[in-house]
């Protein structure tokens, strides 16, 4: 195939663009400084600018931009990049397959599990309702940008889980603390974290590329699991103790918002349509999760 990738040089986007390579695909990467090769395109999304003559004879499009949700203060500057960081790329991506007499026949277009609020521990399928939140306006909005793409396209929107990688991402704060021994879970870590490793998301968005299936896609482990659990086997993997518990009234008064929506919403994600399509997990429950984590230390 040849793909172009939007958001390549993220800790996703890196990963996914080297399996593809591997695999034998020809990427293309969309940024937006001076192209460094022919393998790169500039662009500038948030001025809406794509040249769509790069994306004609493309087979797929890949969109992952957008800011790191917890890397900074929710601040209302910070809260207004995050929603410009993936609404104005996804768009600028929709408008320029519009200009393709022949576009790209798969559009695969990045969401989150944050569409579904904090749902305490109800069982969550694709079909679910969005919840409340902003990080559920977040994907909502994100979504519905990735469906101004031409009819006949074949969108699919990955609502991805936490991804736990051996350095950076969702784990880059806690690991080292776990490394420690002076980690430990956060608030009553009876909230469900919908997971996934960095190698099976991967393996995940190329799996959808290659598939049928369309819309939105829980992708996350199809072990359900609390953030007890999560903090216990990691700590057990790096033959650690996790016992230093961070109150919700603690996070709160140093997160914010960003407490309540990243750290302490509850979402049960269920991979349904993965598991039901035939895809197989690398690390499909915890304790083989958290070993090949540990193994990179």
């Amino acid at each position: 195939m040849r793909i172009v990738m939007a958001g390549a040089s993220g800790l996703i986007g890196t990963h996914l663009s080297s399996r593809l390579v591997s695999e034998g695909h020809d990427v293309i990467r969309l940024v937006r400084r001076a192209p460094a090769s022919a393998a790169e395109v500039r662009w500038d999304p948030s001025a809406g600018q794509l040249d769509p003559a790069c994306l004609e004879g493309a087979d797929a499009v890949i969109n992952l931009c957008g800011a790191g949700i917890g890397d900074r203060p929710w601040t209302r500057r910070r809260i207004d990049e995050l929603f410009r960081s993936r609404l104005d790329p996804t768009r600028t991506l929709a408008t320029a397959m519009k200009h393709l007499a022949t576009p790209p026949s798969t559009f695969l277009s990045q969401s989150g599990a944050g569409y579904y609020g904090d749902a305490g521990t109800a069982v969550l399928h694709e079909g679910s309702p969005a919840g409340a939140g902003i990080m559920a306006r977040i994907c909502v909005e994100w979504e519905a940008a990735a469906h101004e793409a031409p009819a006949g396209i074949r969108l699919v929107t990955p609502r991805t889980a936490v991804v736990l990688s051996r350095s950076g991402g969702a784990l880059g704060r806690l690991l080292p603390l776990l490394r420690l021994g002076v980690g430990g879970p956060l608030g009553s870590g009876r909230q469900y974290w919908p997971w996934i490793t960095l190698p099976d998301l991967s393996a995940a968005f190329s799996f959808l590329l290659a598939s049928t299936l369309s819309g939105p896609v829980n992708v996350s482990a199809p072990e359900p699991t609390d953030v007890n659990t999560l903090v216990a086997e990691l700590a057990s993997a790096l033959h650690r103790p996790a016992v230093f518990r961070v109150p919700a009234p603690a996070l709160r008064l140093v997160m914010g918002k960003l407490a309540d929506e990243l750290l302490l919403a509850s979402q049960r994600m269920e991979p349904g349509l993965l598991k039901d399509a035939g895809f197989e997990w690398q690390h499909p429950d915890l304790r083989r999760a958290a070993e090949w984590v540990a193994s990179g230390t």
